[in-house]
């Protein structure tokens, strides 16, 4: 059974009131705002049957309108992840969208669906979102009615993205939260033994667009078919950190949701385990964090301090014929599905 509660969490001007929903069960307790449905809390418990937060964030709304730079438990759209140069054409017409990671367009723009307070709803056992983005917002092509439901059964999260369009636009939804399975105030994750059970990954240059190869991870860094300690892979890939895309299927292959990822944190027994509908996940390390963020409770949050598994379209595909399509038409429906599952072992 469970139980879900409704909160006022301040209020934005010329935005309106925030709402905060507390999702409970016995294994979990998930607390997510209006803003930008974002996650704020998720507490688990270990091995002694602790809970702790397990999610990186802030203790108020100040800290989310004017420090979640780094896109902290939100839903980023319309389109997750990177756009080369911020361009795209559809039917014949090329796309303008804001600059805003380096040379390229970066989940959703500079006021994406993360900045957006969305209609809220509670539900039996969570809460549903909507929100209608109008036709050019941020550049893109016609108006977008998105809605995001939250559902909690016992040790299960489950995260369901729709969305409808008034005409051809590319659409890519995810959530991004930020993990630590030690809690969120431990300082790395290199303890965590991560398996993502991808046969191929994207390869990127050096503004993070993939390149366009599809390549097999056997014999390289990005081969986790089998659990690695993080911290010992990390110094093995190169760059920062991961911040790639697992090909958990191929384009064309059926939606179907499917296992993606599975982290555990020896030290206290926490596990969570991923699957998606999705054809990709971006498994990110947050290389770009470095201590300079204060989260709850002033806590400094630092490089490799979380891990993100960003369950979505794979990154660029508006702009690759070969990836998967990444267009929502007229009369068709988005629909994503994501199941988090938290266990201790």
């Amino acid at each position: 059974m469970t139980q879900v509660t409704k909160e006022q969490f301040g209020t934005i001007p010329q935005k309106g009131s925030v709402e905060k929903f507390i999702l409970k069960s016995d294994d979990v307790v998930v607390e997510i705002i209006s803003l930008g449905c974002i996650i704020t809390a998720l507490k688990t418990k270990d091995k002694r049957g602790q809970f702790d937060d397990i999610v990186l964030g802030f203790d108020n709304l100040e800290g989310y309108c004017f420090g979640n730079s780094r896109y902290f438990g939100a839903v980023v759209g319309r389109v997750a992840n990177r756009i080369a140069k911020g361009k795209f054409s559809v039917d014949g017409k090329e796309y303008q969208l804001g600059i805003n990671n380096g040379p390229n367009a970066l989940h959703g723009g500079l006021e994406g669906f993360d900045k957006a307070i969305w209609t809220s709803q509670a539900l039996p056992n969570g809460v549903s979102f909507s929100l209608t983005s109008p036709d050019g917002d941020q550049g893109y092509p016609g108006e977008l009615r998105a809605q995001v439901t939250y559902e909690l059964a016992g040790e299960v999260l489950t995260v369901q993205f729709t969305a409808e369009a008034s005409r051809t636009t590319p659409i890519n939804l995810t959530n991004h939260s930020y993990f630590n399975l030690a809690g969120h105030a431990a300082p790395d994750i290199y303890d965590h033994e991560v398996s993502i059970p991808a046969e191929a990954y994207l390869p990127v240059d050096d503004t993070m667009i993939p390149t366009g190869e599809v390549r097999p991870v056997q014999g390289s860094p990005f081969d986790l078919r089998s659990p690695v300690l993080i911290g010992q892979r990390l110094k093995d890939v190169p760059g920062p950190g991961f911040d790639h895309n697992f090909c958990v299927s191929s384009p064309g292959e059926p939606l179907a949701e499917r296992p993606c990822a599975r982290v555990y944190h020896p030290g206290s027994g926490r596990g969570l385990a991923v699957s998606t509908t999705m054809p990709g996940m971006q498994f990110y390390t947050a290389n770009f964090l470095d201590g300079s963020v204060k989260g709850k409770a002033g806590v400094a949050y630092p490089k490799h301090g979380a891990f993100c598994l960003e369950t979505q379209n794979w990154p660029n595909a508006v702009n690759q014929a070969h990836f998967p399509d990444a267009l929502l038409r007229p009369g068709e429906k988005y629909h994503h599905k994501t199941s988090f599952r938290f266990f201790t072992a």
